[in-house]
C-alpha cells in the first residue's frame, strides 16, 4: 500500500486491485509500447522490400527480451523523457539506446520508422485492454456467475415472496431470481468477448504519407493488417485493423467495450441492490467473521458492507466509463491531445470495477439462505394466490372472477381460512373446489424450478 496515494485503488485497495497494474500503470503503457515497436521493427525486416537488414533468431530474440521491462529500465525511459516531453520518443530512444549495444547497432533508425507516436499508442492500449479483459476482468466475472449459478440450482425449489412495486407478489423460487443474473450476465459477457478491439497502423493522419513517400511499391495497408493480425495469435480476444482514420484511431470500439462493461456493472449493482434488500429482511444471513466489528456502537450488527462496497465501486466505474464513452469518439480535425489524458484514466474504471467484483464474491462467501424465514415472509402474505384462484375461474367461465378476487383481497389482511370458506361459497362442481383448495403460497411457484437450466 502506499500510504501517501491520492486514489483509493493505489492506496487503501492497492492489494485488491494489484493484478491490474499489469496493465494499467505507467511502467505497463511503457512495455506495451516497447512490445509494438518491437514487434514492427521485426515485422519491417520480414519485407524484402526495405532496406533493413534480415534481422537473426539472436536478434529477435534480444529485442523481445525487453519487452519484460525491469524497474530500473522503466525508470531510464522517464529519465529520457523529462528531455523530451514526449514519452512515446523516450521509448524510442530507450531502445535505440539498448540495441546499440548489440548486432543491431546498424538498424536503430528503423525503429519506430515512418510512425507517429499515436500509431505506437493505440495499439499499445489495444494490447493492455484486450490483455486486462482476457486475463482479469473476464475470469472475474466468470466467477461471480459460476457462484450464483451455484445458488440458483441449489436453491431452484426453495418458494420465495416476489414483490413488485414492492408489493406482495406471485411466488417465485429464490434459485430462478439468482439464475435471471447468472442469463443476464452471460448475455453481456458474450457480447463483451466477441468485441474486436480496433487498431491502427497509417501515419500521421492516416494516409501511410511517410510510408509510401520511403517504399512506393510495397503494400502498406496489406502489411498494417498482416501486422495487426500477429497479435492475435493465443488469443480468443481479437483485435482488428482499423483501415481508415485520421491520426488517431477513433476509438469507437473502445467505446462499444466501455459501454458492454458498464451495462454488465448495471446488473452488478441491481444484484447487490436486491441481496441487500434480501440480507435487511433476513432472508439471507451473514456468517461472522471472528474478531471482526459491524459498527462501532451496536455489539449486534454485521453489515452488508461487501455488497455496499461493491455498490459504491461500481457506481464510481460506471461514471468514467459513461465519461468516455461521450469524449473518446470526438477528437477535432485530424487530432487533438484530450484524448491522451482520458486513456490514462482507463485503469481507474477498470480498478473500481474489478474491486466491485471482488467485493461482491467476498459477500458471496459469507452469506446464507435462511430457508425457514423466506417460507414464513411467503405465508404470511397468502394474499398471492388470489391471482390463481380468479385464473382458474376464468377457465371455467365464472363470472367476474378477478372482481370477486379483488373484492376479498385488496388491500386487507387475508388468512388461508379466507380463502377456503371464499370457495366453499363459489357455485363451481366439488372437482373445481378441491383444485384451488390445493393452491398454496408454497406450491403456487409456475415453472420458476424448470427456468434453472
Amino acid at each position: 500500500m502506499t500510504h501517501s496515494a491520492i486514489n483509493p485503488l493505489d492506496g487503501r485497495y492497492s492489494e485488491k486491485t494489484q493484478p491490474l497494474t499489469l496493465y494499467f500503470s505507467e511502467q505497463a503503457l511503457m512495455k506495451y509500447r516497447i512490445i509494438m515497436e518491437g514487434e514492427y521493427l521485426i515485422a519491417l525486416s520480414g519485407t524484402s522490400k526495405t532496406h533493413l537488414k534480415k534481422i537473426s533468431a539472436k536478434e529477435i530474440a534480444q529485442i523481445r527480451s525487453l519487452y519484460d521491462l525491469s524497474v530500473e529500465d522503466f525508470k531510464k525511459i522517464k529519465e529520457i523523457e523529462k528531455s523530451t516531453n514526449h514519452d512515446v520518443k523516450a521509448v524510442e530512444y530507450f531502445l535505440k539506446e539498448k540495441l546499440s549495444e548489440t548486432t543491431l547497432k546498424d538498424s536503430l533508425e528503423w525503429v519506430h520508422f515512418a510512425l507517429t507516436s499515436e500509431d505506437t499508442n493505440n495499439i499499445a492500449y489495444a494490447l493492455l485492454l484486450r490483455d486486462s479483459l482476457e486475463k482479469e476482468i473476464i475470469p472475474k466475472l466468470e466467477e461471480i456467475i459460476s457462484n450464483l449459478n451455484k445458488l440458483a440450482v441449489k436453491y431452484k425449489n426453495l418458494p420465495m415472496l416476489a414483490r413488485t412495486h414492492g408489493q406482495s407478489a406471485s411466488p417465485t423460487t429464490f434459485g430462478k431470481e439468482m439464475f435471471v443474473f447468472v442469463t443476464r450476465l452471460q448475455k453481456r459477457i458474450e457480447v463483451l468477448k466477441n468485441i474486436k478491439i480496433e487498431a491502427k497502423l497509417n501515419g500521421a493522419t492516416g494516409n501511410y504519407n511517410a510510408h509510401n513517400v520511403a517504399y512506393p511499391n510495397i503494400d502498406w495497408i496489406s502489411f498494417s493488417k498482416k501486422f495487426i493480425d500477429t497479435f492475435n495469435k493465443g488469443h480468443k480476444q481479437a483485435l482488428a485493423t482499423n483501415l481508415i482514420t485520421t491520426q488517431i484511431e477513433c476509438h469507437d470500439s473502445y467505446v462499444a467495450v466501455f459501454d458492454v462493461l458498464r451495462q454488465i456493472n448495471t446488473i452488478l449493482l441491481d444484484f447487490n441492490q436486491d441481496i441487500w434488500r434480501y440480507i435487511s429482511d433476513g432472508w439471507i444471513g451473514q456468517i461472522p467473521k471472528a474478531g471482526e466489528t459491524g459498527s462501532s456502537t451496536m455489539p449486534h450488527k454485521v453489515n452488508p458492507i461487501d455488497f455496499e462496497n461493491s455498490e459504491g465501486n461500481l457506481g464510481i466505474a460506471n461514471a468514467l466509463l459513461e465519461f468516455f464513452a461521450r469524449k473518446l469518439p470526438i477528437s477535432r480535425l485530424q487530432r487533438d491531445l484530450s484524448d491522451s489524458t482520458t486513456e490514462r484514466s482507463f485503469g481507474t474504471a477498470f480498478g473500481h470495477s474489478y474491486l466491485a467484483y471482488v467485493s461482491l464474491l467476498k459477500g458471496l462467501n459469507k452469506i446464507s439462505v435462511n430457508e425457514t424465514k423466506i417460507k414464513e415472509a411467503l405465508w404470511a402474505h397468502p394474499e398471492v394466490i388470489a391471482e390463481a384462484l380468479q385464473t382458474v375461474l376464468r377457465r371455467e367461465n365464472y363470472p367476474v372472477p378477478y372482481e370477486s378476487l379483488k373484492e376479498l383481497t385488496r388491500g386487507k389482511n387475508i388468512s388461508m381460512q379466507d380463502f377456503e370458506k371464499f370457495i366453499d361459497g363459489l357455485k363451481v362442481s366439488p372437482k373445481v373446489k378441491q383444485e384451488l383448495k390445493k393452491i398454496t403460497p408454497e406450491n403456487y411457484t409456475g415453472l420458476a424450478s424448470k427456468l434453472v437450466k
